[in-house]
């Protein structure tokens, strides 16, 4: 399968906290899409669906055999806690960063990029789909 992937994640929660839902899109090399996920995650904040959609984006790479990934999420906050820019101060965030973490050692190569949100809208799209299914 594809050893170089990018994924695109969006966490959703309508009203913050309340119910949540997460977008995954996956390309792979050319820029095709391999991978779509649209799953209601039950009642979590906006930046825990951000994180359980980045774990899911790595959970399918991981089962995809990646080797190089690139994680694009609008969340700033994420972006910048996954890269150690930020501390994880939220008891509700910190099990989940280190899941990301965990998942992120099984990869020789990735990267975490902060995008606008309008490079962001397939993940989104689906992550508002989830939310309409709560």
């Amino acid at each position: 399968m594809a050893k170089r992937i990018t994924i695109y994640t969006d966490g959703a929660a309508q009203p913050n906290p309340g119910p949540a839902g997460v977008g995954v899109v996956i390309l792979d090399e050319s820029g095709a899409v391999i991978f779509e996920a649209s799953h209601s995650i039950g009642y979590a904040t906006n930046n825990q669906a951000e994180y359980k959609a980045v774990i899911k984006g790595l959970e399918e790479a991981a089962r995809l055999h990646a080797e190089h990934i690139e994680v694009r999420s609008d969340s700033e906050l994420l972006v910048k806690q996954i890269k150690g820019e930020y501390r994880v101060k939220n008891p509700g965030l910190k099990p989940l960063f280190q899941q990301t973490q965990r998942l992120m050692k099984a990869f020789p190569s990735i990267d975490i990029v902060h995008i606008p949100r309008e490079q962001n809208r397939a993940a989104d799209a689906l992550s508002r789909k989830a939310l309409r299914r709560t």
